[in-house]
């Protein structure tokens, strides 16, 4: 045993105290920084969370009718409506169970992951939903040391450390889509892609894909543009599909906010949706009902995928089996204007 160190510590079951008398301050700053209080010098803070994670420490859960427990979910990004729309199933289910929410993002930065690990740690934090974000596995290990139950929801890949997920059927999503707007004519038909490195921007991909072939349509590989799930990327890629000399008399976009740009780009061709061009989207986003005109798009049940998150979090804390370590939900075509059999 490491000298100074009580046997409390060995067993991981050290105190406030014991961690104040080891990094040589008081047991109030030892306390404010566990409760992620700004009152610290930052060298100080340094110390006392390096102990905090060498120890495993975590505050004691609060006794009914304390304050809420805490639950972390966390984005790579926050500068979406999409995101807005898993936040208020997330709270609405954690609200409920009496915990607070703390809504952070990584932006996709190790430094910004990290720290977000050290807060993480300060708050004792009783679960942690990932949305479409990648932690680094030395992060993922530690969610695991502390206990701390993770569900990833939307996973960019392959769910690390055999974290439960939940998702939407994407494939499912893309195939409708398509398969809409083969059976109102249309046979050449672009399709803005989301970033490749997501799970759910392949499956989309595929089953457009799926859909072609399965109309008896070969897949032109030329009519598949790359965005980013952004609006410029959906002007982006529908002006280089006008610019070909064919250029389709559908696009597919993969997210409402490209579809949106897309409709930019064609009003200021001096083209009109659908009459000149159909546009359909993926997500169902609140906005796209009083677009112009209203957007045909496949809703994707986000409000509902952060529930399920919350909830599941909620039985991995309380040890319960879970059904089923993925859970994707349902997703549905939803017609409105935007979509019509093709001018010529």
């Amino acid at each position: 045993m490491a000298e100074g160190r009580t046997p409390g510590a060995a067993r991981g079951k050290i105190t406030i105290t014991e961690i104040a008398r080891e990094a040589g301050v008081s047991v109030p700053t030892v306390s404010r920084v566990v409760n992620g209080r700004s009152d610290v010098s930052p060298a100080t803070r340094a110390r006392v969370e390096d102990l905090l994670r060498e120890h495993g420490y975590r505050r004691r859960p609060t006794a009914p009718g304390d304050r809420a427990a805490l639950l972390d979910l966390v984005f790579n990004d926050l500068d979406s409506p999409w995101a807005v729309e898993i936040i208020r199933g997330v709270e609405q289910v954690a609200h409920a169970a009496g915990m607070g929410t703390v809504v952070s993002a990584i932006h996709g930065r190790s430094g910004d992951a990290r720290q977000w690990m050290r807060n993480l740690r300060a708050r004792a934090s009783g679960g942690v939903i990932l949305v479409t974000s990648v932690l680094e596995p030395v992060l993922h290990e530690e969610l695991r040391r502390l206990g701390v139950p993770l569900v990833v929801v939307d996973p960019a890949g392959s769910p690390a450390l055999d974290a439960p997920t939940v998702g939407a059927t994407n494939w499912a999503g893309g195939l409708a889509a398509t398969e809409h707007l083969l059976g109102l004519g249309h046979r050449r038909i672009g399709f803005v892609a989301g970033p490749p490195r997501l799970l759910c921007s392949r499956a989309r991909l595929d089953g457009h894909r799926a859909a072609l072939e399965g109309a008896g349509i070969a897949v032109d590989e030329s009519l598949v543009v790359q965005g980013d799930f952004y609006h410029a990327s959906g002007f982006t890629g529908c002006t280089t599909l006008l610019d070909r000399e064919d250029p389709p008399t559908a696009l597919f976009a993969a997210s409402d906010q490209m579809a949106l740009g897309a409709i930019e780009a064609l009003r200021r061709r001096g083209l009109r949706v659908p009459e000149d061009m159909s546009v359909v989207g993926f997500d169902d986003l609140p906005e796209v009902r009083w677009s112009s005109p209203p957007l045909t798009t496949v809703r994707q049940p986000l409000v509902e995928m952060g529930k399920t998150a919350v909830r599941t979090v909620l039985r991995l804390a309380r040890d319960e089996e879970l059904d089923s370590p993925r859970v994707e939900l349902a997703t549905e075509l939803v017609v409105r204007s935007s979509t019509a059999p093709p001018a010529r």
